[in-house]
């Protein structure tokens, strides 16, 4: 390419039909074709070899093109056709110089390139100059004659041909004037056109239709060369904004845009090299479909990487981006605003077609940081409208309450901000998104709802709980006739407080009534089985129970203090009155009665195994059925059964078996109570010492010392009887009360003889310094321990007697001196 005088001249086509691709998209960069859309126009020139068509246009448009050296004789100069840029034209223009006619170089028969390169010209230029000598007009067999056949024929082989301008430039000009000569050639034109076949739809077309016929005369550049460039100088001026309306080429039709020119001009040759007829309207829809295609995929390109966008991707995947949806429109806009302003030129169904295409390319490029935009907005949302939620329940609002309030407030600020990330371009929609956020915000009220029934209800359950199961389980240790019925009261007057409350708290749910109803129905169902589960963890220790109570009854007095078997106790009774509060006990553990209907386990296990053992014996002589062979209670369905007549029996026969040790210990208590504390001889042996004894009592009422004897005896065994403890010792037994004081009799006597000696001596000393009144008072005993460790006491210094007399040892002293 020959850049001088930045025509850019180019050899667009070689002499053997070759196309050069490479050549014309460098001169489309150099010229900056590409930039001018519409605002283009393409100039050929044909007509016949070494006719000046190169020196011509290097005049008129300042080119470059090799001209013929006429030193060296005529020869084909141009070969192919060559391209240059019009220096100094607006809008820009494009010439094309063609390969002359009728070159011997190429033959008499060889006229296909003619043809081809003609119909080329045609089919891309906007004005065709037809170089022609003027001494042709008028001719018949003229030069001019088989080119203008050439253009005429080829013009046919268009299913709809461009309005072309043909200029024909009358070269070497006469004395003639052109007023004379136009019409003579205007008439060879007609009658060439009329000449030429045509397709039947052509029949009748003037040649206005397809042509716009200029006609132009220049003076001979050898001969006049000042004049002839006066002249071209003055041509040159009508080239200015020549596709303007008016201008040379102002209607011209069918244009193709500046940036597909380099693939329109090789689809055109192609499509003439190969012979076929040359459909220029679907040439051009072939053309817009090709370049507007490239240029959405170089637009698609560039948006990918473009740096905003590419910054707003990477962000939106990580978090939720500000502004989003005008960002991401603001970007699509400018690149589709590139891709409109780049096709704009082309055939609008084909652009239209290609921007829908790119614009969805484009969107489905944006689809997925668009939908981690509405998935940080949605999980955003839903994370703030836990936080305000559980905020809203401990603040004290009512559930229902916050749960509308907090759903529509959340709601609606995920519809703001998806507003927010709303892309112009798409017509996407949100809802789905938004279904989803509002299951999880269902699901997550339905079940923050069930957490908080969960906690309502165990609340009062616990409630109930702690009413029920103590107060139960005293009263059923208590059992009388009246502990169902209190049981009862105590069950309905909980629950009623239970329920008060509950419905209180289930209030602010504002659940539907049957639901409420179910809620209230398990409550009271769970307070009944509070009081069935702890009368079965009773039951299960009823034995143990029945152990207790009777052991409580039997060993302690009506006061609670704890019974001393002194014989006097009806130990009968006391076991028939334990026993049969043991069996009240059993009677009451051993079935549920919170339906208060009767029953009689009570009469049956009282006639059973305690009233009816003394009939025993004369029932089984009269074959009676045993009431508690039997594995159910008469009026008492098993649900509610807790212990069976036969474990009834069963129970009892083991509680009777094992409290039975208790009560034959109390028997051999009172037995021993008895004989410990009955001293006196038998009334016949009290009788006979009367009888027998009389002599000697009779002695001794006639000698009275025997009597100070007797007493000072009787005073030292009552000392003796003190302090051997006497009594206590054979409480235990005789045999080892004997034994016990066989080993403290010995030590006891001495240590009370030793006592009296010390006391004796001790008055005798002090009479002569004491008072003898003070030689009268009394002597204290006091105890010494021996060498066993035993504790033994002194002779008391007073003895009292059985009828209340008191003796002192100085009395006793006296009486005995």
């Amino acid at each position: 390419m020959d850049n001088k005088d930045g025509c850019c001249s180019t050899h667009l086509i070689d002499g053997d039909g070759g196309f050069n691709v490479a050549g014309v998209d460098n001169f489309m960069k150099e010229v900056k074709l590409a930039e001018c859309g519409l605002s283009y126009a393409v100039v050929s020139i044909m007509g016949p070899q070494s006719s000046g068509k190169s020196t011509l246009l290097n005049h008129l448009f300042r080119t470059n093109f090799r001209e013929m050296d006429a030193y060296k004789g005529r020869s084909q100069t141009t070969k192919g056709i060559w391209m240059a840029r019009c220096v100094g034209i607006e809008p820009c223009t494009i010439v094309m110089d063609l390969e002359g006619t009728d070159g011997r170089e190429r033959g008499e028969d060889d006229t296909a390139f003619e043809k081809q390169s003609a119909l080329f010209a045609l089919a891309v230029s906007d004005i065709v100059l037809i170089n022609m000598w003027c001494h042709d007009i008028g001719r018949e067999q003229a030069a001019n004659k088989p080119l203008l056949k050439t253009v005429f024929q080829v013009m046919m082989r268009l299913f709809s041909p461009r309005k072309t301008t043909l200029m024909f430039v009358i070269r070497d000009k006469t004395r003639t004037p052109l007023e004379n000569l136009e019409p003579v050639l205007r008439e060879d034109i007609q009658k060439i056109w009329d000449s030429v076949p045509k397709p039947q739809a052509h029949k009748e077309t003037p040649l206005s239709e397809f042509f716009n016929v200029e006609v132009v005369a220049l003076s001979s550049y050898e001969e006049k060369e000042e004049q002839f460039n006066e002249q071209v100088a003055s041509l040159r001026q009508r080239f200015f904004h020549s596709i303007a309306p008016g201008g040379l080429a102002g209607d011209r039709r069918g244009v193709v845009p500046a940036s597909g020119f380099s693939f329109s001009a090789q689809q055109i040759w192609k499509v003439i090299k190969e012979n076929k007829d040359l459909d220029l309207p679907a040439h051009k829809v072939m053309v817009a479909t090709v370049r507007c295609e490239e240029i959405a995929n170089e637009k698609y390109a560039s948006f990918t990487t473009n740096e905003e966008w590419c910054q707003l991707e990477e962000a939106v995947h990580s978090h939720s981006v500000r502004g989003f949806g005008r960002k991401l429109s603001s970007i699509l806009d400018t690149c589709l605003s590139e891709y409109d302003a780049e096709a704009t030129f082309f055939e609008e169904g084909v652009r239209s077609s290609k921007r829908k295409q790119l614009e969805e390319k484009l969107l489905q490029l944006v689809q997925p940081a668009y939908q981690s935009m509405l998935g940080h907005i949605r999980s955003d949302t839903f994370e703030r409208f836990k936080e305000a939620f559980d905020k809203a329940l401990k603040g004290g609002k009512g559930f229902a309450l916050a749960a509308h309030e907090c759903t529509e407030s959340f709601i609606s600020r995920f519809d703001e901000e998806c507003t927010d990330a709303i892309i112009d371009q798409a017509k996407w929609d949100s809802s789905r998104v938004r279904d989803k956020l509002r299951r999880d915000v269902d699901a997550h009220i339905a079940e923050v709802r069930s957490a908080k029934l969960a906690e309502v209800t165990s609340l009062y359950e616990t409630k109930l709980n702690e009413a029920l199961a103590g107060p139960v389980e005293a009263l059923l240790d208590g059992a009388s006739d009246d502990t169902w019925p209190a049981i009862r009261k105590l069950l309905q007057r909980e629950t009623d407080t239970a329920i008060s409350g509950f419905a209180a708290a289930l209030s602010g749910f504002e659940m539907d009534e049957e639901s409420r109803d179910n809620m209230i129905l398990r409550l009271k169902d769970y307070a009944r089985g509070v009081v069935e589960a702890k009368t079965k963890e009773e039951a299960g220790r009823v034995l143990i129970r029945m152990k207790d109570r009777f052991s409580t009854l039997f060993s302690h007095d009506q006061d609670s203090m704890p019974r001393v078997w002194t014989g006097k106790e009806d130990i009968r009774a006391i076991t028939k009155t334990a026993r049969s509060a043991s069996l009240k006990l059993l009677s009451v553990m051993a079935a549920v009665r919170l339906d208060d209907e009767g029953d009689n386990i009570d009469k049956t296990l009282s006639l059973a195994l305690v009233d009816g053992k003394a009939g025993a014996s004369s029932a089984r002589s009269i074959t009676s059925v045993d009431p508690l062979a039997s594995s159910t209670w008469n009026e008492v369905p098993p649900s509610k059964t807790l212990i069976t007549p036969v474990q009834c029996k069963s129970l009892w026969r083991q509680f009777q078996t094992e409290t039975e040790y208790v009560v034959s210990q109390a028997i051999a208590a009172q037995e021993a109570s008895k004989r410990n504390n009955n001293w006196l001889p038998p009334p016949w042996a009290i009788a006979a010492m009367v009888i027998l004894g009389f002599n000697e009592f009779m002695t001794l009422l006639r000698n009275p010392l025997y009597l100070g004897v007797i007493f000072v005896a009787y005073l030292l065994f009552k000392a003796l009887w003190v302090q051997l403890d006497i009594s206590g010792e054979f409480r235990n037994g005789v045999l080892p009360g004997v034994l016990s004081l066989s080993t403290k009799l010995l030590p006891t006597v001495m240590n009370l003889l030793r006592k009296l000696a010390e006391e004796g001596q001790g008055v005798a000393s002090g009479e002569t310094q004491r008072n003898p009144a003070v030689a009268s008072k009394s002597f204290r005993g006091s105890s010494s321990t021996n060498d066993n460790g035993d504790v033994s006491t002194s002779a008391t210094s007073e003895v009292t007697s059985e009828n209340g007399t008191e003796y002192s040892s100085s009395s006793l002293h006296d009486k005995m001196q």
